[in-house]
């Protein structure tokens, strides 16, 4: 409590001690070294912060700290008061095409450029540069899934209110080929929809180290981090690269602490968790937490059935039911594998002149992905025939030819020709104890009835589906 021999000001010293036995060094002479006390009339405590963003951040991050110190050394009924300096409005100045051209180089450089920073000239308030986002990346185009719902939901609130919302910074992380870089473009497309005047700027991390080299290199390296800390959304994909790069993780401390304290949006994608990241500073790894960290997950049956959909769409290619549903069955991969496999598939049905099918899908899928297949059996093979045809395996069995019962048996021959390793011995010793020159007889039989008749060839491919579905 306060006492008649202390000023407020004293006491507030007395405060800023114990305050400073519950914060790191660095946050301690970041938040609170700065503040002024003002006044304290028995009840208000009034205390002097530099912005808005100090109010916000204390209020967010240190209240719990800072109340019961304030209650102990001030008094219970004390409340807190923020006064904040105005800030000065200056008005913007429109720049030439020579300006916007330099900023865009300064945006893409890589090691060998040598642009300098213009936003240091004095005056310019303002100027709108290349976002670097793809505008194929939207939400619109994001096939969403209970695998993926949870990020594309917080990246569409922080989109709609960026540097706003608690899920400052956004933390995506997830297997490579799940979406990162979609949402977080996305989040950047939207953005300048709805905010035109916004700095948006998406670079891979990989991008800024180059960047961050070179400003290095050139002694430029108060004008590179000033160029970041004018943006109003900053996305930085793969930031997990930032490992084992100390100066550079200086560099986006640095940038980091200044977009956050002035309620800008920080996005950013990563193959793993902010817990288990590995080689970067404790500082940046305790920012990284700070907001809302959401984790893309492998998709789920249906989100592949759409996604495979969606794609054929873009195509402009019609993909029967059975193909759709045998690719989303078998790759367990990721989207990119997915939409490649796919992409293989017309590839190859254009090219070569073949009918999509299940039977190219197999094979496309054993080239170009792996996916999970136990062995097919020729006992599976029959009893899938024996099933669909409604024969029990002991009619299949018997020594009766009518016409169903041997059209069954040498459908059972051709696909398990199709579909095993057995040699046609053993194929015609299986089923119905023939030789193998009745198993060629009833391969080529098939074949050609396949191409004939449009109804059989459906029966039979509905009939493949269900064995390499369940195989």
């Amino acid at each position: 409590m306060i006492d008649n021999n202390q000023t407020y000001s004293d006491v507030w010293q007395n405060c800023l001690m114990r305050i400073k036995e519950h914060t790191s060094n660095e946050e301690f002479v970041k938040w609170f070294q700065p503040i002024v006390p003002l006044d304290f009339d028995g009840v208000t405590l009034k205390l002097k912060v530099p912005n808005e963003s100090y109010v916000y951040h204390i209020e967010k991050h240190f209240i719990p700290v800072l109340r019961p110190i304030i209650h102990q050394m001030f008094g219970m009924k004390t409340k807190l008061r923020y006064a904040v300096p105005k800030v000065e409005q200056h008005t913007p100045v429109v720049t030439g095409e020579a300006d916007m051209t330099a900023i865009n180089k300064f945006v893409t450089q890589s090691d060998t450029a040598n642009i300098k920073n213009p936003f240091i000239i004095p005056g310019i308030r303002r100027v709108m540069i290349d976002p670097q986002l793809n505008p194929n990346y939207t939400f619109d185009s994001f096939v969403v899934g209970e695998c993926n719902q949870l990020c594309r939901s917080a990246g569409l609130a922080v989109a709609l209110n960026p540097g706003k919302t608690a899920f400052n910074p956004l933390y995506i992380f997830g297997d490579s080929g799940l979406g990162k870089t979609h949402i977080a473009q996305a989040i950047g497309m939207e953005v300048k929809q709805r905010y035109p005047q916004m700095q948006v700027l998406y670079v891979p991390m990989n991008r800024f180290q180059a960047q961050f080299q070179n400003a290095v290199l050139k002694k430029e390296l108060p004008d590179f981090i000033h160029f970041y800390q004018m943006l109003d959304v900053l996305i930085i994909d793969d930031i997990q690269e930032l490992a084992g790069k100390p100066g550079t993780q200086n560099a986006f401390f640095n940038i980091f602490n200044h977009l956050h304290l002035s309620n800008k949006q920080l996005i950013m994608t990563s193959d793993k968790s902010p817990v288990e990241l590995k080689d970067i500073e404790q500082r940046l790894l305790t920012r990284f937490k700070w907001g809302f960290s959401p984790q893309l997950l492998l998709p789920d049956y249906k989100t592949k059935v759409q996604i495979i959909k969606t794609k054929a769409n873009k195509l402009g290619i019609d993909v029967p039911e059975e193909v759709v549903e045998f690719l989303a069955d078998h790759i367990t991969a990721n989207v990119r594998e997915i939409e490649g496999a796919l992409s293989s598939l017309v590839a190859n049905a254009s090219f070569l002149g073949k009918k999509i099918s299940v039977s190219l899908a197999k094979e496309i899928v054993k080239v170009y992905v792996q996916y999970n297949q136990r062995e097919i059996t020729i006992d599976r093979i029959k009893s899938v025939v024996c099933e669909y045809m409604n024969l029990s395996p002991e009619v299949f069995e018997s020594p009766k030819r009518t016409r169903e019962i041997a059209q069954a048996r040498q459908i059972a021959m051709y696909l398990s020709k199709q579909h095993t390793k057995a040699p046609l011995t053993s194929i015609g010793a299986a089923i119905g104890g023939k030789n193998h020159a009745t198993v060629l007889h009833a391969c080529k039989a098939i074949s050609n009835l396949m191409e004939t008749d449009k109804v059989f060839r459906h029966q039979v491919e509905e009939i493949e589906k269900r064995v390499l579905s369940q195989s």
